[in-house]
């Protein structure tokens, strides 16, 4: 998928919707690493931060970290963070990646459907979901922490 994806946006943008206008995030039916078949609609209920990324992706590899402490500190208010790889090479250049690194979230390997779905056209591409299975907001590219961190905490407490 490297070959088809824009290159890394160095300033990443965002765009939130409001609720009445938000549109449904696509479905999925994507493997973690043991195999196991995890759909988005496991999360319904939660507000989601949905990352599609790279182990080739400089952006990516700065926000991953990031996603972790957000998935600690919010995990008990309805938050869950899932990272969505779209490394062509597949598990087997994703889990070494992961083992050097602490991310407590649920990892899932894309593949060009998903891609397509999703509209991925460059990494890193971040979605922020809410409990209805809708999409908040989204971030394309590398955007600040402070202003992904803001958009969750509003999220957590929006009815």
């Amino acid at each position: 998928m490297k070959t088809l994806l824009a290159i890394i946006l160095l300033v990443g943008s965002a765009s939130a919707q409001p609720s009445p206008v938000r549109k449904p995030a696509p479905a999925f039916q994507l493997k973690d690493a043991s195999g196991k078949l995890v759909r988005l609609s496991d999360y319904q209920g939660k507000i989601v931060l949905l990352n599609f990324w790279a182990t080739w992706c400089t952006g990516c590899k700065e926000e991953l970290p990031w996603f972790a402490d957000f998935e600690r500190k919010y995990s008990t208010k309805g938050f869950s963070a899932i990272g969505v790889s779209m490394d062509e090479g597949g598990w087997p250049v994703v889990k070494p990646f992961l083992d050097k690194i602490n991310i407590p979230f649920q990892m899932l390997l894309g593949d060009g459907a998903t891609a397509d779905r999703f509209e991925v056209e460059v990494l890193p591409l971040t979605l922020l979901i809410d409990r209805k299975g809708r999409i908040i907001q989204e971030f394309k590219g590398l955007v600040k922490r402070a202003k992904v961190e803001a958009a969750i905490k509003s999220a957590l407490v929006a009815k």
